[in-house]
């Protein structure tokens, strides 16, 4: 697959997709959260997703200076880009029914702090930083970041990011359980695909219906979340994998997982 900023590419059953502007810190104008809709609706067999930056950023949010079709300069060009391009890729990442992995190298502000945060498991290096830019420049939290973080972090330390648009660096972002690991700048990319691998050869039916079955515990109250739970369970009890994990047990060996 060739894109005009991304690069994706298949690594066993793993889709890597690596964002590549690094002359701009990977800042993300919306062709680029187009391209990687695009390259997760052509994902294929792909049985999990990696996300990551090219050089020393994962991305360093919207491209402010964009120009021409790709500007969004002003209101009308902010909501135009949101509703058109970054909202959608937003909700894609969502809706995926397989689990998504990110490697955040460097900075990941503004929308690429929502990209960064959409993933199922968020492994950063040392070196890098979460930030809500907006308030240094005047707007306000995008890409799903506000209903995002109150969720991962409680309302004061959303608050605090939203409001004070400091930097959150990877050690406190694992302590505020905003990620799922920092590790050494070095072993990132080998222990976040390691990490991608080994979900991709799991029964990545039952994740994805995890993931989703997560999404909607969010908004659902605990009658509705058993009930979603007993239909996820329909729907993973259905699947190859299932069967698979059953026979191994009675078996006792190792399952042989296929995402089917």
């Amino acid at each position: 697959m060739e894109f005009e900023t991304i690069l994706a590419e298949r690594i066993g059953n793993v889709l890597k997709i690596t964002l590549n502007r690094p002359e701009r810190l990977n800042a993300c104008p919306p062709n680029m959260a187009q391209d990687i809709s695009n390259a997760l609706g052509e994902r294929g067999d792909a049985r999990a997703i990696l996300i990551t930056g090219q050089g020393r950023a994962f991305c360093s949010g919207a491209d402010l200076a964009a120009k021409g079709e790709r500007s969004i300069a002003g209101g009308l060009g902010a909501y135009s880009a949101l509703t058109q391009a970054y909202n959608p890729l937003m909700l894609t990442l969502a809706r995926l029914p397989l689990p998504v992995v990110t490697a955040v190298n460097g900075p990941a502000a503004g929308i690429g702090c929502s990209i960064a945060l959409a993933g199922d498991f968020v492994l950063a290096g040392r070196s890098a930083y979460f930030m809500q830019a907006f308030v240094n420049i005047g707007l306000v939290p995008d890409g799903g970041s506000s209903w995002m973080l109150a969720r991962l972090v409680g309302k004061a330390r959303a608050t605090e990011m939203m409001m004070l648009g400091e930097k959150i660096g990877a050690e406190k972002a694992e302590r505020w359980g905003l990620i799922y690991k920092a590790v050494d700048d070095a072993v990132l990319q080998d222990e976040a695909l390691a990490l991608a691998t080994r979900l991709a050869n799991g029964p990545t039916v039952a994740l994805g219906v995890m993931r989703q079955n997560l999404a909607k515990a969010l908004e659902a109250e605990y009658a509705s979340s058993l009930q979603i739970e007993a239909e996820g369970q329909w729907t993973a009890g259905d699947s190859a994998d299932a069967a698979e994990g059953g026979s191994s047990f009675l078996e006792k060996r190792k399952p042989v997982f296929t995402g089917k």
